[in-house]
């Protein structure tokens, strides 16, 4: 069955895929990607999908798959769709410190990873 922008109703049951598969460079931890984690935070800090999708470069399209995506996987919707933009629900507002933490953690790791990198290749 097809479902709008080929994304299951968030909570319905669907087989585990990665859609980064193709993509390469995707880290996917419990089909959650770091792409769709920037994505809710641009929308949530947006407000709005449209500007969310030129602050990432995006077309609005693929913004709101990673959106319907990350919803999908998370068994709940994150944003209430209003005339005006997006709001955050409750569970929206829960998981944007999470994800903004997480996006923290990962840009540390990365630093660190190349300090220790650059020092071995200066012995």
């Amino acid at each position: 069955m097809l479902f709008r922008y080929g994304v299951r109703p968030p909570g319905e049951h669907r087989a585990r895929t990665d859609p980064c598969t193709d993509a390469g460079a995707c880290v996917n931890l419990h089909g959650v990607s770091l792409t769709h984690i920037q994505s809710f935070i641009a929308v949530a800090e947006e407000r709005n999908v449209g500007r969310a999708a030129r602050r990432l470069h995006l077309t609005q399209p693929p913004l709101s798959r990673h959106i319907l995506a990350l919803e999908d996987e998370l068994g709940t919707r994150l944003f209430e769709r209003t005339p005006g933009g997006m709001r955050l629900l409750p569970a929206g507002e829960a998981f944007l410190q999470h994800a903004r933490r997480i996006l923290a953690e990962v840009d540390a790791a990365v630093h660190t990873v190349r300090d220790v990198a650059a020092r071995k290749q200066e012995s």
